[in-house]
């Protein structure tokens, strides 16, 4: 059964990277950014070293110089970036990791991307479509489940995920996690 699933999301990836977060804008005039972090918590993206940054399809792989907490949100510089007019030309790129450098879960976490697009059935067998995305409440962590041709309705679910009690098994091998939903909430 999943224990904790971790806030690494999928949007935007390739096969073999994940969206850590994004430049969102110059901070200051000696090259920082403001940075939106997708992980949790949100400082965990200052805990790598080298970022890959997409910008527009261009990747450059940049080791990250500093970054700390600052009010509500994150700044963080990178080497090689020591100008506002520098930091405004990366602006909006995306921050991507390996695959391969996210740190080893244990049995039955999983990260947020593994769990993306998984066919979400339930205990009778009943297909309810595929996790579109995930997002975080307060209480627990939400999968969005979009019906599709496939899935018995094309309604749009919104399911708790909470192991042991609604979800009931995921297997990333097969590509289905199980559930114990009724249908027509």
């Amino acid at each position: 059964m999943p224990n904790d699933v971790s806030n690494v999301p999928q949007a935007g990836q390739s096969d073999d990277y994940v969206v850590l977060g994004k430049l969102t804008s110059p901070y200051g005039v000696k090259g920082w950014f403001r940075v939106y972090s997708y992980t949790s918590p949100m400082e965990g993206i200052l805990d790598y070293a080298e970022w890959v940054i997409d910008q527009r399809g261009t990747r450059t792989t940049r080791r990250l110089a500093q970054g700390r907490r600052q009010g509500k949100g994150l700044v963080a510089r990178l080497e090689g970036v020591d100008s506002r007019e520098q930091a405004e030309q990366l602006a909006g790129a995306e921050i991507l990791l390996p695959k391969q450098a996210l740190p080893e879960l244990e049995a039955g976490d999983f990260y947020w991307y593994q769990l993306e697009g998984l066919r979400v059935v339930t205990l009778n067998g009943v297909d309810l479509g595929r996790v579109d995305y995930l997002f975080e409440t307060g209480a627990n962590d939400v999968l969005v489940v979009k019906g599709d041709a496939q899935s018995i309705d094309d309604r749009e679910r919104l399911l708790p995920f909470l192991p042991d009690e609604v979800i009931r098994e995921a297997n990333t091998d097969t590509g289905t996690l199980t559930v114990d939903w009724d249908p027509e909430f």
